[in-house]
């Protein structure tokens, strides 16, 4: 089985390949440069150097959300018109599984967090039993304090994951009073690899769309909505 895995659902870009169970390719970026700048020349860029055409590809997995909108829209224009080009089947893979599955193997709960502004997180909380992952919540926007409750209810040790673990920290120590951790740098982050090697796990689980089905998943409303919406409602207030 050969899966092509994008992510673009924060500040990293990252494209790989997995090929029955081994990642044979990956580039990830966490600079400053747009998506839309960098992700088809990665995508390119692996499949050249790994002599892989599209339709070699069983299926292309994409993280679709929750993350940076922008980064989320590119993510899944691209994989659109690679997956209709090549007519391939797309895997959506949810961020914060992909995030979690980071820290395969670990006995600790995984809480990937995503800093969503406003001392929110794009959150989850998971465990692996057996080597499979496991969602003990759904993915949330969800005020910091709230999930340290959650956190510290459960009273099992946990590992922190995501770009939220800087802006949160200094919160965090202060708030959870259960045993913690931040991930190292080879795990904190997104990476494709994971999108990918869960990709294979979901297609064989028959969990594939048609690329025209595929659609990001926001969680909540963007600024600029919410600023439209909070607009309309002050000039009806007057």
């Amino acid at each position: 089985m050969k899966i092509l895995g994008i992510d673009s659902s924060g500040m990293v870009a990252s494209a790989a390949i997995v090929t029955d169970n081994v990642t044979t390719a990956e580039y990830s970026v966490n600079f400053k440069k747009t998506h839309s700048e960098t992700l088809l020349p990665m995508v390119d860029e692996i499949l050249t150097m790994t002599d892989t055409h599209l339709d070699e590809l069983d299926a292309i997995a994409l993280a679709v959300g929750p993350g940076s909108f922008t980064g989320l829209r590119i993510g899944a224009a691209t994989v659109k018109g690679l997956a209709m080009a090549a007519e391939k089947p797309v895997v959506p893979v949810p961020t914060l599984d992909a995030l979690a599955y980071n820290l395969w193997g670990t006995d600790k709960l995984v809480c990937p967090i995503m800093d969503a502004r406003r001392n929110q997180v794009y959150t989850g909380i998971y465990s692996f039993e057996n080597g499979v992952l496991r969602a003990h919540t759904e993915q949330l926007a969800l005020d910091i304090a709230e999930l340290a409750e959650q956190l510290n209810a459960l009273g099992r040790p946990v590992i922190f994951t995501g770009d939220g673990c800087p802006v949160f920290e200094e919160q965090l120590k202060t708030l959870m009073k259960t045993e913690f951790s931040f991930a190292p740098a080879q795990m904190n982050r997104q990476r494709a690899a994971a999108v990918a090697a869960l990709g294979a796990i979901y297609y064989a689980e028959g969990r594939s769309e048609n690329a025209d089905e595929m659609k990001p998943v926001y969680l909540r409303k963007s600024q600029a909505e919410r600023e439209r919406e909070e607009g309309k409602g002050t000039y009806y207030e007057s």
